[in-house]
């Protein structure tokens, strides 16, 4: 299983902080995201910003980042502060 965490805006708006997904397959973000965006039209408005930032087993990562069974995947939008 991979582990999907949504931080901030995007875990109040999916209403969901994580999620387990089975992968077959090893898969970049961008393909998981893709599928995330199924779940339904609010999951595809939310995971289609443009600046959505990931980190895979807690390291900053860029959507061609490969996953595989038993990472964790944390998706989250930019972090400001002031």
């Amino acid at each position: 299983m991979l582990t999907i965490k949504f931080f901030a805006v995007l875990r109040e708006r999916l209403s969901s902080d994580r999620m387990q997904l089975p992968l077959e397959q090893p898969k970049s973000v961008s393909e998981v995201v893709e599928q995330l965006k199924q779940q339904s039209q609010l999951w595809h408005k939310e995971l289609s910003r443009y600046d959505l930032l990931c980190a895979v087993n807690q390291e900053f990562a860029d959507h061609s980042t490969v996953v595989k069974e038993g990472d964790e995947l944390a998706l989250f939008p930019p972090v400001t502060g002031g």
